[in-house]
């Protein structure tokens, strides 16, 4: 139980991705808030880390408002009296081609992926650099890396979370709280999961390992992250992809 006694911080951790680390964080010994757009979609987690014996809040923030983020780590150090791991989960999509993209579709993954990002930080940074420590790991992907038709604004935002994941972690290094990314390939999800097989084939033709990720390959990387173990490393962005990218 390397997290024993940690409060860690979960964004878009209602269900997939966020879940999966959520839980996998409260299985090494954390304590967890689970942050969602509405508090009422984070049950399911909540119970689950509740079953693996750790304390649980669910908290509804959209992320991309800076009060409302402000508010919910405001509640939770009142609360808890700390936030020791924050994970930047949370993200949206909103894909077309670039002549076609809506400026709003455009500006809505942004503001939720890069700013949402942003803002979480800044908002945990001031007790994290009070305390001398702390884990930051921002949830980048492989499209940040490589880019991907039709997907010009989320590749953007990803592109941009890792840059300020690596400035982010040159500014608080000697705080002792690293800053880290990790950029993952394929992972089969709800959205993934209604691809038509011929897509589906020619996704895992592109993939070395032959299989698409699972949340918990995701999980396990930010739970190392966010470990101990972890300690000297940080403005480092971790590809769990496969092979399919290869920094």
């Amino acid at each position: 139980m390397s997290l024993m006694g940690k409060i860690a911080v979960v964004t878009g951790a209602a269900r997939g991705i966020g879940q999966a680390v959520a839980t996998m964080l409260a299985r090494d010994g954390a304590d967890v808030v689970v942050a969602d757009i509405e508090a009422s979609r984070c049950e399911e987690t909540v119970n689950l880390i509740r079953q693996a014996g750790r304390k649980a809040m669910a908290l509804g923030v959209n992320v991309g408002e800076w009060e409302q983020v402000k508010g919910m780590v405001d509640q939770i150090v009142q609360e808890w009296g700390r936030v020791d791991i924050l994970v930047n989960n949370a993200g949206i999509t909103r894909d077309g081609l670039l002549m076609r993209m809506k400026e709003e579709d455009w500006q809505a993954v942004l503001q939720v992926n890069l700013t949402g990002t942003f803002f979480c930080s800044k908002a945990v940074l001031p007790t994290m650099s009070k305390q001398r420590s702390g884990r930051i790991v921002n949830i980048a992907s492989i499209v940040g890396a490589i880019g991907n038709v039709g997907q010009a604004n989320y590749a953007a935002s990803k592109a941009a979370v890792i840059g300020l994941t690596k400035t982010v972690a040159r500014e608080y290094a000697g705080r002792n709280v690293t800053v880290n990314a990790v950029a993952p390939g394929f992972i089969d999800t709800a959205m993934t999961q209604q691809l038509s097989p011929e897509i589906k084939e020619a996704l895992l033709n592109q993939i070395p390992c032959k299989r698409l990720g699972q949340a918990s390959d995701v999980a396990e990387a930010v739970c190392f992250l966010s470990s101990d173990k972890a300690g000297y490393i940080t403005g480092h962005v971790l590809h769990v992809n496969g092979g399919m990218h290869m920094a």
